[in-house]
């Protein structure tokens, strides 16, 4: 029977209403066989509307897209709980800091992101920035971190080891903005230089607040998954192989740089024990040198007075003339 011409279009089906439904709720950028592309420390189910594959990461139980890169504060809370899981040639500016504090269970926000104070489950506090890096010197809860500051400059600095001949640039650049615009999801803007000087290799990475849209991926990951990467502990279902025009190009270090649109707040407490100690010695040794060199004078000033009362003496005695 035909329908009349002016009757509604009749409602979509049940599963159009589900894959709809679980669309907006990121439940199909799983992979048909329940697993998350972009995140391997995460566990899957098929337990969204309809049986839709559903991930949700270790450690926070927060629910995932996996179409997109999963925020760094949920990565480290997963490697917390599952730390040894498989799964799991500018000048840096002298504000950049580097993470010197290692793995913590961080506190993160609905969104995935680091909180602006962190105190890891004890009474010992610090401020971080959007990186999750600490930025000032660590104190009580009494701490007031007032906002997150965000980190818009980061500086990836590899060195790569010996290969069979030296790179070349133009190809290096190109390979690694398609490696971030493809794998990590970057916008090509993100990637502002790559400088290579044999065996060194740096990446700049900015982002201002106000460039960043709904939507894009952070510097910040971006910056994590690629370390996590050339590491070998890659985050994706895939592991990276990293080459340039056929030539393998292997990191054998890596040292990332973070600079805040606000400078670090850091004291002396910053100096690790290593250089306190440096600095305690050293002037231990000044300070026993003054004393070494006051007591000399003091003794060889003591003597040109023995000398001088002697002679004085021996002048006294002899007979006038």
């Amino acid at each position: 029977m035909a329908r009349g011409r002016g009757l509604p279009p009749p409602p979509p089906p049940p599963l159009l209403l589900l894959l709809l439904l679980g669309a907006a709720l990121g439940y199909t950028a799983a992979q048909p066989n329940c697993t998350c592309a972009t995140n391997r420390m995460a566990v899957c189910s098929p337990d969204g509307p309809g049986g839709l594959c559903q991930c949700r990461a270790l450690g926070s139980g927060a629910l995932l897209d996996c179409s997109t890169l999963t925020p760094k504060c949920l990565l480290l809370k997963a490697r917390m709980v599952a730390p040894k899981s498989g799964r799991r040639l500018v000048q840096p500016s002298e504000h950049a800091i580097v993470d010197n504090d290692g793995l913590y269970d961080p506190e993160c926000d609905h969104e995935g992101r680091f909180k602006a104070r962190q105190c890891n489950q004890t009474s010992e506090c610090w401020c971080v920035n959007s990186v999750g890096v600490r930025r000032t010197d660590k104190g009580d809860r009494s701490l007031r971190c007032d906002e997150v500051v965000r980190t818009h400059h980061i500086l990836i600095d590899l060195l790569h080891r010996p290969a069979a001949r030296a790179f070349n640039h133009s190809d290096l650049d190109a390979e690694l903005r398609r490696l971030f615009r493809q794998r990590y999801g970057l916008r090509p803007g993100f990637v502002e230089a790559v400088h290579y000087e044999e065996p060194t290799i740096q990446i700049e990475l900015r982002q201002n607040a106000s460039q960043k849209a709904p939507g894009d991926v952070d510097i910040a990951d971006a910056a994590y998954y690629f370390e996590r990467d050339v590491k070998g502990e890659s985050l994706f279902s895939s592991s990276l192989d990293l080459g340039v025009r056929g030539q393998p190009l292997q990191v054998e270090r890596t040292l990332i740089y973070y600079l805040d649109e606000k400078p670090p707040q850091f004291s002396m407490k910053r100096l690790t024990a290593g250089l306190i100690a440096v600095i305690v010695v050293v002037t231990v040794a000044v300070v026993a040198g003054v004393v070494v060199l006051v007591i000399s004078n003091r003794r060889k000033s003591g003597k040109y007075k023995k000398v001088e009362v002697k002679e004085l003496g021996e002048l006294r005695n002899e007979p006038s003339l």
